[in-house]
């Protein structure tokens, strides 16, 4: 199975979004746009594993206690260059609990095995991959200027910032990512509140 470890985003804000890619999907039709209701911000990527450990991870995750804290969809951009775009993603303002948090999952997946993260961890929504070439947000050998978000990356310059609007997560979730025709649906399989805030 699958494994992925992220949050959910509540429903005022995924509607907030959905307005704003109705505006925008029309100026790059040819790449990938994620469905709204799959969006989520990952923590860890686990990747494939047997699905008699998915115990061992829900026992991992189960002892982090990290505050719940307030985070803000504001910004986009494109990776891994404007210049050669792949992934056209949303930025996520946050407090450092949700590095913080991010780096308790890192931790705690890594002492199953799965190797610990390379690269500072950078929220954000992926909202769009360009048809064809890898999702990958980092640098790849063949990265090489594009078109394919030009009139996207136009539309953008004229507009405002986007302020989608703020939500405040009050548990993570260990997710299966299973592939089908219609791309990757996500399962929820377990839960893990944060921490009230006093």
């Amino acid at each position: 199975m699958r494994l992925f470890v992220a949050l959910d985003l509540d429903e005022t804000l995924r509607q907030h979004i959905a307005r704003f890619v109705e505006g925008v999907q029309a100026f790059a039709p040819d790449a990938r746009w994620v469905r709204t209701e799959s969006l989520h911000i990952t923590l860890k990527f686990i990747g494939n594993v047997p699905e008699e450990d998915r115990p061992r991870f829900e026992h991992a995750l189960g002892p982090i206690s990290v505050p719940a804290f307030d985070l803000s969809i504001r910004s986009h951009g494109f990776f891994p260059t404007p210049r050669s775009p792949r992934v056209f993603w949303l930025g996520i303002q946050a407090p450092p609990e949700l590095v913080h948090l991010a780096a308790e999952i890192d931790a705690a997946t890594a002492a199953l095995g799965i190797p610990k993260e390379t690269h500072a961890f950078s929220p954000h929504l992926t909202l769009a991959r360009g048809s064809g070439r890898s999702g990958s947000p980092r640098r790849l050998k063949d990265d090489r200027p594009n078109s394919q978000f030009a009139k996207l990356q136009t539309k953008l310059e004229g507009l405002p910032t986007p302020d989608l609007g703020t939500m405040t997560p009050r548990e993570f979730f260990l997710y299966e990512s299973k592939l089908s025709p219609k791309g990757s649906q996500y399962f929820k399989l377990a839960a893990f509140p944060l921490l009230a805030r006093p």
